[in-house]
Formats: C-alpha cells, structure tokens, sequence
C-alpha cells in the first residue's frame, strides 16, 4: 500500500511567494501570449539565456496577431542561437492557428491549447495555470526530480506506465484554492531551479524538507529514475566556404526538416576531396580551416570548414544555383537578416 501523499501545496506556495522568483519579465502577467512564448523558450534552455531572446520577440512581434503574420525566415533569424529550432517552427505555426481559427485569442483550457502545434502536456498546463488558475499539473524535467524525490518515487519514467502514474500523483498534490495555482506552479518551477538541483541539492533551504521522503532515505541521488538514454551518433562532414573578393559568402537554406531546418548555411561536402572537387577550374585559394565539434541532442557534429576565396571574378547566383538552389551571395552586412545555426554564425564572424 502506497503512504499517503504529503501535503505540499501550503508550504510550497508561501515560499514562493516569499522567496521565489518575482522579477522575470514573462511574470506578473496573465497575458497568456506572453507566457507561451516564455514557456516554449524555456524549454530545455536556461534564463539566463532566454532572458534577451523574449524581449526582442515581444519588440519585434508585440502579439501573436504579429508573429503570425511575420515570415517564418523573420521568425527563426530571431531565434537563432537558441537551439532546438523545431520550437520556432511551431511557435510560427501556432500563431497562425491562434490567429486563424481561435481569432487571435488562445483557448482558455489546458485540453484545448494542446491541440496547438509544439504545445505539450506541461506546457499547455503552465500557461492554463498561470492566466486562468486552472488546477492542472505541470511535469518538466525539474518538476520530475523535485517530485519524485518529495515522494520517492521509485517508478523508472522511461516507462509510460510509470509516468502516468506521476501525473496522477501530481494532480493530487495540487492545492484546492484554485488562486494558489500560479504561485503553487512557479513554486515548483523554483524549486527546481534553484535549491532541488540535480547535483548537490540544497535540502537545508527547502520548504518541503520535512516532507521529502527521498531526503529521509538519504536517497536523493537516485531520483529520477529514467534508465533509457538517448543514443549519441557521431558524424563529420564538411562546410564548402565560398567567399567572393568583395567579402561575400554563399550560403544556401537548409531543408525543412532536420538539424538546423529552415536556417541557412554552407554548402555540405562528405569530406576534404569532395570540396576540392567542387571548386575545381575556379580561380582562387583554398584555406583548410580548423575542425570541430558542435555537440546536439543526440549527436556530435565534426565540421570542418574548407574555405575557398575567390581571387577574381566569382560565379553569379544564378550560376551557383544550379548546384545548389535557392543560394544566394551575402555581404557580411547581411548576415543580420537570416537565421544562421549558432557555429556558423561564429565562424563567419570570427
């Protein structure tokens, strides 16, 4: 027989409201455009880092109205160097049915907003929480451990039963005032990224230590069990850099799906000779850059980067084109006004 879940929700919600983070622009709003931009931005990235991307969106796409109608290049140029770049393609895409078969304004249930594209279980329910208190669970990565360190929860998540049983522990720890949720759900927010660390948590600080089953056990470390891991692929390849007298490169987009979809970038060769014979009868001087690695979820990416510089006159568009379509030449001032993958833009700018 499972021990009774411990009641968490009334500690939990007045440290927050006392300790817990209060001065994030995303907060302090019920503007649920607001607070699903943050969200999908937040996923998987650190504040920190979210920090400067969420002000130039809203400065640039003031509402969703305005980020529907922007072309989706507009979209990922601004998130370049955030990672994950399905997440701008779906932000896009859910603007646009927001706008379009909700009149611009979002559903006003945690069900019905994950019926919008790149909106999850948790992320549908933070906003829900957040703009109409409505009494749903969260279940991110840091919530996970918070939880199933507070309950020991000894279920490996890999297994779907398993976290179905979570959600169901989760909803039950909800708070009954439906006016605590917001506090109640950045509290856990909070705690996970602060004090409930996944190495060397800070138990002495937290309001639910008297509650935390894993702490009594001394146990901390074990949680959350997830014995299946994502298989890590290697793959080299190398980046045809072309670049005209006058500064310009040739870059091209990448396809829709896949690393880096939708962005631009250079030209891919298999290895060294296939760039050498890429250029083969130009003009120019050939410079083998320094290989790296650019690391992603499931894969490292070892790049290396061929340049090759035209000493005279270059191939127009059109011709380069046929090689590679939908190319273009761009002068460095132009750079701005594409999305490039994080290393590239490095390198260009280097």
């Amino acid at each position: 027989m499972n021990p009774p879940l411990p009641d968490i929700a009334g500690p939990l919600v007045a440290w927050q409201r006392r300790h817990g983070r209060h001065a994030l622009p995303w907060q302090g709003t019920r503007d649920p455009y607001r607070v699903w931009l943050s969200e999908i931005m937040l996923q998987q990235t650190q504040v920190s880092t979210v920090l400067g991307y969420f002000e130039r969106f809203l400065k640039r796409f003031p509402d969703v109205a305005a980020l529907a109608a922007a072309p989706q290049d507009d979209v990922l140029t601004l998130w370049a160097g955030l990672g994950y770049y399905s997440r701008a393609r779906n932000l896009h895409r859910c603007a646009q049915q927001v706008v379009a078969q909700h009149g611009g304004a979002f559903p006003r249930s945690a069900q019905a907003l994950q019926a919008l594209p790149g909106i999850g279980r948790s992320t549908a329910a933070a906003i829900a929480a957040f703009c109409w208190d409505e009494r749903v669970p969260i279940l991110d990565g840091n919530v996970k451990r918070v939880l199933t360190r507070v309950l020991a929860f000894d279920g490996d998540l890999a297994e779907t039963r398993h976290e179905r049983a979570l959600w169901a522990q989760a909803q039950d720890l909800l708070p009954l005032p439906a006016q605590d949720m917001p506090a109640y759900t950045q509290g856990l927010m909070d705690l996970g990224a602060t004090l409930c660390s996944q190495r060397q948590p800070r138990c002495t600080d937290c309001p639910l230590q008297a509650h935390c089953r894993a702490r009594a056990e001394d146990r901390t470390a074990e949680f959350p069990r997830k014995t299946r891991k994502l298989k890590r692929s290697r793959v080299a390849l190398t980046w045809l850099w072309l670049r005209r007298a006058d500064g310009a490169h040739w870059l091209l987009p990448r396809p829709a799906r896949g690393v880096w979809a939708g962005l631009w970038s250079l030209p891919e060769c298999a290895n060294v000779a296939e760039a050498q014979a890429a250029v083969q009868g130009w003009q120019g001087t050939a410079t083998p850059g320094e290989t790296f690695t650019h690391v992603l979820t499931h894969r490292d990416l070892v790049i290396t980067p061929w340049q090759f510089r035209f000493s005279g006159e270059a191939p127009s568009a059109e011709q380069l084109q046929h090689r590679w379509p939908g190319g273009r030449w761009l002068a460095p001032a132009e750079l701005d006004a594409v999305g490039l993958p994080a290393p590239l833009t490095r390198l260009l700018r280097r």
